[in-house]
């Protein structure tokens, strides 16, 4: 499993566990991106998005290591995640089994509503990081809990420990401004190669996807063997993984 960003690991819990309820002979192997888990400190520039990318391919490659290069491996991405599952697809198409793209945001994330609103934040991502350094001091907890009153009492705690952690925030934002750089034409020959191998998964509205649903959907002709799609139930966001992990 590859995470969207932030890419914690424990919001993504719930959505794990009723996954693994589903069939319990599955095995599943996920992991926060580096520099994102406060308290867990990484080398400088480890939280950039091409070395997250590396990353993952390494966690692929140890799998097949590990249980063997029989072993079958789909991989789900979410948000960037989906990105970074496709570049392992790229490395590695002829050893995995598939790949689950849930709300891919997988081309020109900058003109989607959210990177229109936010893109220009993420360059100050060192200036900011340093700034909230005052969040150690303030009751933030009673601040998330009035604010985000329908989350869960976990994901409000996870939360809590991203804003407590300008280190966490450095690397989010940082690997926020990569993505607004490095994600632009859609790979339309990696998914028309792949095509028996690729399931995504849209929600009927998405910010950070925006109008490039319709490119990524007009970028395969639908056949016997093509691209599956999911479009999703209405109510369930981008970010399922706060509360709506159950339904997903």
């Amino acid at each position: 499993s590859v995470q969207g960003n932030p890419g914690l690991l424990d919001f993504y819990i719930p959505f794990l566990s009723a996954l693994h309820s589903k069939d319990r002979r599955m095995s599943i192997l996920a992991h926060s991106h580096a520099g994102h888990t406060p308290g867990f400190h990484t080398s400088p520039g480890s939280h950039r998005l091409l070395l997250q990318i590396q990353s993952a391919i390494e966690a692929f490659d140890a799998i097949k290591v590990e249980y063997g290069p029989d072993i079958p491996v789909t991989v789900v991405g979410h948000s960037i995640g989906s990105w970074i599952t496709l570049q392992i697809l790229k490395a590695r198409s002829d050893t995995i089994s598939g790949v689950f793209l849930l709300f891919p945001t997988i081309t020109d994330i900058t003109s989607s509503p959210n990177g229109r609103a936010l893109s220009w934040v993420f360059p100050w991502a060192v200036t900011i990081s340093r700034i909230a350094n005052i969040l150690r001091v303030i009751p933030l907890s009673c601040i998330l809990s009035w604010i985000f009153r329908s989350w869960p009492a976990h994901q409000k705690s996870v939360l809590e420990g991203l804003l407590r952690s300008p280190s966490s925030i450095l690397a989010t934002l940082s690997m926020a401004d990569d993505e607004m750089k490095l994600v632009r034409d859609l790979d339309t020959q990696l998914l028309q190669r792949n095509n028996h191998k690729v399931w995504m998964y849209f929600a009927q509205s998405d910010d950070w996807v925006g109008d490039s649903k319709d490119v990524i959907l007009h970028s395969f002709q639908p056949d016997e063997g093509s691209v599956r799609v999911v479009h999703g139930h209405h109510g369930i966001p981008h970010a399922y993984c706060i509360g709506e992990s159950s339904l997903m």
